[in-house]
């Protein structure tokens, strides 16, 4: 299955998902989007493991959690979200050499300007990044 061409959320899905990264500095947040097709639903936050402001891992025992109420509410998986603290919304190496997920959408939030965070969504397949659309619903 292919990730979807865009992703669609509420504007309180996107708010929820600023406070969460704003909260988390100066570390990175983290954290997964569950729904169906390219439609989120559900906001999943995570801790970061790596407790840094230049990586993330999504905590062992919260990504189980997540997992297991994903498939317990019969939703999928739609996208990896992450902030970069001090850089724009853009993938980096790291980010595109972590990309274990083909079918997911990666999110970044960037946080350069705190009072206007920026959410931009890519595929990142085979080392290949590509932007797609973000829909935000009021």
């Amino acid at each position: 299955m292919a990730p979807p061409s865009k992703i669609t959320l509420m504007a309180c899905r996107r708010q929820e998902i600023f406070r969460h990264c704003l909260a988390e500095r100066p570390n990175e947040a983290c954290g997964l989007l569950a729904g169906r097709g390219e439609r989120v639903e559900r906001v999943y936050l995570a801790r970061n493991k790596e407790q840094s402001p230049v990586r993330y891992e999504i905590d062992p025992a919260d990504l189980i959690r997540i997992f297991r109420d994903i498939d317990d509410s019969d939703l999928e998986l739609v996208g990896i979200f992450h902030s970069h603290v001090f850089t724009q919304a853009h993938p980096s190496q790291t980010d595109v050499r972590l990309a274990y997920y083909p079918d997911a959408l990666y999110l970044l939030v960037s946080l350069m300007n705190e009072r206007e965070p920026v959410l931009r969504a890519y595929t990142i397949l085979d080392g290949q990044i590509s932007e797609v659309e973000v829909v935000v619903e009021p």
